[in-house]
């Protein structure tokens, strides 16, 4: 799936402002923002919820690898995400392996520029969804050490807000779902020891399909949990190529545990190609059904027809309306625009 695309060319105390804001960690959350209105998540049951316990749907968009696509994150491109897409969530895809450029080759650069993104975020009254967006190789256990190092820095300075969520293994691939929750099981107590009450989510095999990527049942993961709370499993489709066989396994899992879909596209599992938005529209009827919550990939001018906007529109200030939007971006800014309320 996506490593094709890999190629570069606490319950915090919530305190209330008068008339304008909610603080967290020193930061405003616009009043009537979806991290305002919604405060710390939680997972309840199956659902995600927000801090009154109701369930909710977040959606939003994922940015491209952040080592490639960094000049995107202008200010206009923000406003556009908030207050013209009308986005809950951002999730920021920070690659890991060097041979992607990724987090390896300069771990202070990468750790800064996602405390950035996050700090960001949070003005805007945002979630954010932090992906360790290891790829190659598919097995998050070569990136234990480097993932706790990252992730307990992250924790300790932004422990205090309400609004991040920690994604610590994207799309593991070709290793078995055992290695996986191992590799999660470490992970999560590092991040708990600093932050005990943020949402953590992990990917499952298969490239996060709950192996039905290889051909395996999805009861593999069912019958055998993570050993976490305020934990959910993430779930990646790509509408072109993943058909109804895909539609009915997130349909099953997600009667059976929390999933969050962290990245969907309508076009093949490359991130480019045809889309096939009558496919993905299935998708988006169950989620919206189940309250499913979504980023979609991704919220860049990659070359791909994956990437919302046309080619060279990062390098100018405009990215509202749908002017400089490729199909994929006019199909999926409707929806997130039209979204029901939480």
């Amino acid at each position: 799936m996506a490593w094709l695309r890999s190629v570069a060319v606490s319950a915090a105390a919530v305190v209330v402002l008068p008339l304008a804001s909610v603080t967290t960690a020193g930061a405003a959350l616009p009043a009537g923002s979806p991290a305002a209105v919604n405060g710390q998540l939680k997972v309840c049951g199956v659902q995600l919820c927000n801090k009154d316990g109701k369930a909710i749907q977040l959606r939003g968009m994922s940015t491209h690898g952040i080592q490639w696509y960094q000049q995107c994150a202008k200010s206009q491109w923000w406003d556009a995400l908030q207050n013209d897409w009308k986005a809950d969530v951002v999730r920021v895809a920070m690659y890991v392996a060097a041979k992607e450029d990724g987090y390896e080759t300069n771990p202070r650069k990468f750790t800064d520029l996602v405390h950035g993104y996050i700090e960001e975020a949070t003005r805007r009254g945002l979630y954010v969804l932090v992906d360790w967006h290891q790829l190659d190789p598919g097995d998050p256990n070569v990136y234990t050490a480097k993932a706790k190092t990252f992730f307990k820095e992250i924790a300790a300075r932004h422990k205090d807000k309400t609004n991040i969520i920690y994604d610590i293994a994207n799309e593991p691939n070709h290793v078995s779902w055992p290695k996986i929750k191992s590799y999660a099981e470490q992970l999560i107590p590092v991040i708990r020891a600093e932050d005990p009450d943020s949402l953590i989510i992990s990917g499952t095999n298969g490239w996060s399909t709950f192996g039905h990527s290889d051909e395996q049942d999805p009861s593999v993961v069912l019958n055998n949990k993570v050993n976490a709370t305020n934990f959910m499993y993430s779930f990646h489709f790509y509408a072109k190529e993943h058909r109804d066989d895909y539609v009915s396994v997130l349909d099953k899992v997600s009667s059976k545990v929390p999933v969050f879909v962290t990245e969907f596209g309508t076009q093949e599992a490359t991130g480019d190609g045809p889309n096939d938005f009558a496919m993905a529209q299935k998708y988006i009827d169950l989620m919206k059904r189940k309250k499913i919550s979504w980023t979609n990939w991704n919220f860049s001018d990659d070359e791909r027809s994956g990437a919302v906007f046309k080619e060279g529109t990062c390098s100018g200030t405009s990215f509202s309306g749908t002017s400089k939007l490729k199909p994929a971006g006019v199909w999926v800014r409707d929806i997130v625009r039209s979204a029901d309320q939480w």
